[in-house]
């Protein structure tokens, strides 16, 4: 049929169709501009050198939007709560950049050294996905039991560290987690719009940012400790 694309994998033929690769192509497009606008933000937000609550300031509001996305994902004011969340999410960046850049000899350098490794597995997870065309939304139930796993432990952590107990190593062992999960659930959500079990754009690029941002925020924690004299 001229409208499908088709991909062999174990002896299995993968019907792709052409809406697929629209949705693809879409998504691709709008978290491009995303990611810029959250980086321009992210910017702005070091450059005022705001207080460390300005963080949850922008962060709270932004994970509501997310939550929430589902109501207005088709709403003609679609693009504009985007581009509100992932400024949002770029700002709040601005106080841990400004620790980073501020308080390490090598800051910038180990922002930059974070970017390049969150662009490389974005493109390696990306490009598999694409060139094997295999189907991998069956890791879903796995990957959310993960992500609840390192959430509970962080409120964890968080809930021991008022009472003075300080697990060692614990902080460096979920940022490590989570850059395993969140790159194994770049290999998904690519793989759902491929599958065309995700059919709004929206939704999709909403999905690769949160997974490219948690990528940043925990790689940069991991050369911080790595880098820390």
């Amino acid at each position: 049929m001229a409208d499908m694309r088709y991909a062999t994998s174990n002896s299995t033929t993968t019907r792709i169709s052409e809406s697929s690769y629209k949705v693809l192509r879409q998504t691709y497009m709008l978290l491009s501009m995303t990611l810029l606008w959250s980086a321009a933000c992210a910017g702005l937000a070091f450059a005022l050198q705001p207080p460390p609550i300005f963080m949850w300031a922008c962060f709270i509001p932004a994970l509501i939007i997310a939550f929430t996305m589902r109501k207005w994902a088709n709403s003609p004011s679609a693009i504009a709560w985007v581009f509100g969340f992932t400024g949002l999410m770029g700002a709040s960046l601005g106080p841990m950049l400004s620790m980073v850049i501020g308080g390490m000899p090598n800051g910038g350098w180990l922002v930059m050294q974070s970017l390049a490794l969150t662009a490389g597995i974005f493109f390696i997870a990306s490009g598999y996905v694409l060139t094997t065309k295999k189907d991998l939304t069956f890791m879903g139930g796995f990957l959310m039991t993960g992500l609840l796993v390192v959430f509970g432990s962080m409120i964890a952590a968080w809930i021991a560290s008022f009472f003075g107990v300080e697990i060692a190593g614990l902080q460096l062992a979920l940022s490590a987690a989570c850059v395993l999960l969140f790159s194994m659930f770049l290999l998904y959500d690519t793989s759902n719009i491929i599958q065309g079990h995700e059919t709004n754009y929206v939704v999709a690029t909403v999905s690769l940012y949160l997974n490219l941002f948690n990528l940043f925020v925990n790689l940069l924690h991991l050369l911080g400790f790595a880098n820390d004299d």
